[in-house]
């Protein structure tokens, strides 16, 4: 079996497993997240909803996420696997970092947690887009990395809808090369639920005296642990339909 055939098999396994029905641990997990809803301070909320709008912006508009690696457009898809998985454990270790030192301080610290996961999160995945040939400087390629964020965090419904955008978009990334329409018409309630209600449970522990700094570090390996997943999976997914044209 040759390498593509393999990411082939994994990207049939992913997007299985990515629509199963909820296990008990899921469906507990989520009963839990949704008691600890009522207990989240407001101001937390609103923390994570400003958050996301303030980057969602920065990555379609500034340039501070761009990164100075270079995009690697003749490397094959093994050799960009390769890269991908060191540049992950790179950014995983900052994480982990990141929600130790926060999770030792409390609940006040853990407020400054959120938007400092999310700016390690969308660092890492324009950095990935590099990797895999991709150059963040156009507009549809920010737009991407949006939607790939956007699907790790949300429910099965609207996850289906971005897979299918995903897989689709050598098609829809022409209606993206310049406007500004997507930041205007991005539904920010939904998106900032979704986002928070995955992050609920894990985030919430990092906020308990005594356990803050370990809750902290793993909450934040396992968040990045999911993103790799879906970014590297989506990323699969271009590089096989691209590498097939380029082939044709």
């Amino acid at each position: 079996m040759n390498y593509e055939h393999k990411v082939r098999k994994e990207l049939a396994d992913w997007e299985q497993k990515m629509f199963k029905p909820p296990g008990w641990l899921e469906k507990t997990s989520k009963t839990i997240s949704n008691q600890i809803n009522h207990l989240i301070p407001a101001k937390v909320n609103n923390i994570i909803t400003t958050t996301i709008r303030s980057i969602v912006r920065t990555a379609l508009f500034g340039a501070e996420y761009t990164p100075s690696r270079p995009v690697h457009r003749t490397l094959n898809l093994e050799t960009s696997d390769q890269d991908a998985k060191e540049l992950f454990a790179l950014y995983q270790k900052i994480a982990v970092a990141e929600g130790a030192g926060t999770g030792a301080g409390g609940i006040m610290f853990s407020m400054v947690d959120f938007p400092a996961l999310i700016a390690i999160k969308m660092k890492f995945m324009f950095e990935l887009a590099h990797v895999y040939g991709y150059d963040t400087k156009h507009f549809s390629e920010r737009v991407f990395i949006l939607k790939v964020f956007q699907m790790t965090y949300s429910g099965p419904d609207n996850r289906a809808k971005l897979l299918s955008s995903l897989k689709h978009w050598h098609i829809e990334k022409e209606q993206w090369l310049s406007d500004t329409e997507y930041y205007r018409e991005m539904d920010w309630e939904t998106f900032q639920i979704e986002y928070r209600d995955a992050l609920d449970f894990r985030k919430m522990l990092q906020m308990m005296p005594g356990i803050g700094a370990f809750a902290g570090a793993w909450a934040n390996y396992t968040i990045l642990e999911e993103l790799r997943e879906y970014a590297m999976n989506a990323y699969h997914l271009r590089r096989l339909y691209d590498d097939f044209e380029v082939m044709s």
